[in-house]
């Protein structure tokens, strides 16, 4: 994990429209995808055989999307040690290869009370986007129930 930059509101309450920052996650190793593959099930030898990926119209083994995804957990508590993750959806937009590191990225789209709504994006090498995501994330410190 490389930090870019880092914009932390942990002190007040984030706004619509604050930025979270820009973290860098990767290179993802041929030898991260078997170690993924190992602890989630996911042996899909797309991701593991480089002939099969290139079988397939690949250069190189693309990293497995759900790899990817888990990176926007520690990304998120970088930003705030306090949020709870109650949803997290997206849309994988392009493939990353196994050598390539991704950017994340993210905004408070909404804050109702001690919900957020975030928009978050993952960008390649090359800027283009890889995932559009969204999160649902509570502060419990400000919930009140």
């Amino acid at each position: 994990m490389r930090e870019a930059q880092a914009v932390s509101t942990a002190d007040g309450a984030p706004n619509t429209g604050d930025a979270i920052g820009v973290v860098e996650y990767g290179p993802f190793s041929t030898a991260a995808l078997a170690r993924y593959a190992l602890v989630s099930g996911d042996d899909n030898p797309l991701h593991l055989d480089l002939a099969v990926a290139q079988a397939a119209g690949f250069a190189a083994n693309p990293v497995q999307g759900m790899l990817m995804l888990a990176c926007f957990e520690p990304y998120l508590m970088n930003w705030r040690k306090d949020l709870f993750i109650a949803r997290l959806s997206a849309k994988f937009l392009r493939p990353v290869f196994s050598g390539e590191s991704i950017r994340l990225s993210g905004r408070v789209l909404r804050v109702r009370q001690a919900e957020l709504t975030l928009r978050l994006t993952a960008r390649n090498g090359r800027d283009e986007m890889v995932i559009l995501a969204e999160a649902a994330a509570l502060i419990p410190s400000q919930r009140s129930d």
